[in-house]
């Protein structure tokens, strides 16, 4: 009995045990759920977020924004922005590793270190903002007001956000930050240089030396750079490193003397083409290529307005033109040429590869290896690199400070160009083949590649590209799906380029004739 009584006493006194534990364990969890909700709450305030975020732009231009200064008096914190909707489990997740990564980076680099104007580019931004977040508070896509022009966006985001991933933020860059010179609408009306003479005639030109081509009836002027002729070595050898297939066989080719201009196509050289050309309205892109093509016709028909300043704020003037299609290029040359008397054209991929070397056979045409300069690699991205030599000549991502710079910071190549590599890639005149260089052979002359193909041939490397990608070998090519993925336009541009910022162009033009 006394036993019975000891083992039903031993069990009720385990039983208390378990459940005080689960007492214990209820209430330790609440407390930790709830230390973990008001610790999210304090870290989710504007003052939180600018403990570490302390670049003085970053509050600056946010102050500035539409999220801010608006009429309604709602100001939009970053939290709202930079983290999905609270009330979602992914936003916990998200908290937490966006938190960690920013503790590690401030206490680890130095905030004169961090590059703020790249964590602005439409290229970076959708990594750190959210759609989601976005349409938390715009969920009507079409309020009262809106244009036309905006209607016709926002209809093609809903059909195609999730099929092309579209971005809020890659129409509306400026809503959470300021960016002086960014305009969300069309451009009604291009800058017009006052200074200088207005052209009556174009240069006259009876030797083979450099000159400068004036455009009768504006004041804009090209500097040519004449490129002698001579035979080299086109692509790479198999098993350079950075080297790619597409850049293989290494191959003699062998080019006629011309004329290139020193550097690409500037925004006040082209603007004298679009203020002499522009065509208003949406007129169908076979009826322009038709007109443009005939020979019967005189007059060419230019670019519409864009949407927005092409120049991304950044500045224009002697800045080399941006975001423009192969076609508006060929169409610049096509004008050039009428204006001037002489046949003007994209360089062929052979004529721009044998200009970039300069008379040289190396990576680049200055010393060092692109292994030396890349930021590729572990031991190049702790320790870093000595660029000194490559920042002179290039402006590529490390010290393009996430934008098109004017040429005139670089130094020229051996032949008198700037700016071939780095800055802006460049359209030739050639269309794209992988195995381009095979169908070539040996001892080509003045070759022009494929006769058809989709994507033309790009060469030079960008203000964002690493430096490996610099090589003057280095070849890349059209991808118009990619680069007007976000024009909302049926049918789309055939001018203008609506998702890539770094695609140029430079004009070359033949020798005289003895």
């Amino acid at each position: 009995m006394n036993r019975n009584k000891k083992s039903s006493q031993s069990g009720a006194k385990k039983k208390n045990r378990y459940l005080l534990a689960a007492l214990g364990g209820f209430g330790f969890g609440v407390v930790l759920v709830l230390a973990a909700f008001y610790t999210s709450e304090a870290t989710s305030t504007n003052q939180s977020c600018m403990a570490c975020h302390v670049h003085p732009e970053a509050e600056t231009s946010w102050k500035q924004s539409v999220h801010y200064a608006n009429g309604s008096g709602v100001q939009t914190d970053c939290v709202a922005c930079h983290l999905p909707p609270k009330g979602t489990p992914y936003y916990y997740f998200a908290k937490v590793k966006t938190g960690l990564h920013d503790i590690w980076m401030y206490l680890t680099h130095d905030k004169e270190e961090l590059d703020f104007e790249s964590k602005r580019t439409a290229e970076y931004a959708p990594n750190i903002v959210y759609n989601s977040s976005c349409k938390e508070c715009h969920a009507n896509l079409f309020p009262q007001g809106i244009t036309d022009d905006g209607v016709a966006a926002h209809l093609y985001y809903e059909d195609n956000e999730e099929k092309l991933n579209l971005q809020c933020v890659s129409c509306h860059l400026d809503a959470g930050h300021f960016l002086p010179g960014y305009k969300h609408e069309k451009m009604v009306a291009a800058p017009i240089d006052t200074t200088g003479p207005v052209f009556t005639e174009p240069a006259s030109v009876t030797s083979f030396q450099n000159f400068v081509e004036t455009i009768p009836g504006t004041r804009a002027s090209i500097s040519m750079i004449a490129v002698p002729g001579g035979t080299f070595t086109m692509g790479s050898q198999e098993g350079d490193k950075f080297s790619r297939p597409d850049e293989y066989p290494a191959h003699e080719v062998t080019v006629s003397p011309f004329f290139m201009a020193e550097v690409e196509i500037t925004w006040d050289q082209y603007w004298a083409f679009y203020i002499e050309t522009m065509s208003e309205g949406r007129t169908k892109p076979e009826t322009i290529y038709a007109n443009n093509s005939r020979p019967d016709v005189d007059a060419v028909s230019g670019p519409t307005p864009p949407f927005g300043m092409p120049d991304q704020g950044w500045g224009m003037g002697n800045r080399p033109a941006i975001t423009m299609t192969h076609y508006a290029a060929e169409t610049f040359c096509q004008w050039l040429s009428l204006k001037t008397g002489r046949h003007y054209r994209l360089p062929t991929e052979a004529e721009w590869e044998y200009a970039a070397r300069g008379g040289t056979d190396s990576p680049y045409f200055f010393e060092g290896k692109p292994s030396t300069y890349s930021s590729q690699g572990l031991w190049n991205s702790i320790f870093g690199t000595d660029t000194t030599t490559i920042n002179r000549y290039a402006i590529y991502a490390l010290n393009s400070k996430s934008r098109t710079q004017e040429p005139s910071r670089v130094a020229a190549n051996p032949f008198g160009l700037r700016n071939m590599l780095g800055n802006v890639m460049e359209y030739c005149q050639d269309w794209y083949a992988e195995d381009a260089y095979e169908q070539a052979g040996a001892n080509a002359v003045d070759p022009k590649g494929p006769a058809t193909g989709t994507d033309y041939v790009v060469r030079g490397g960008s203000y964002q590209d690493d430096a490996s990608e610099l090589r003057c070998a280095a070849r890349r090519h059209s991808d118009y799906e990619a680069w007007l993925k976000t024009d909302p336009q049926n049918p789309k541009s055939i001018w203008w380029l609506s998702d890539i910022k770094g695609i140029g162009f430079r004009v070359v033009c033949d020798a005289p004739t003895k």
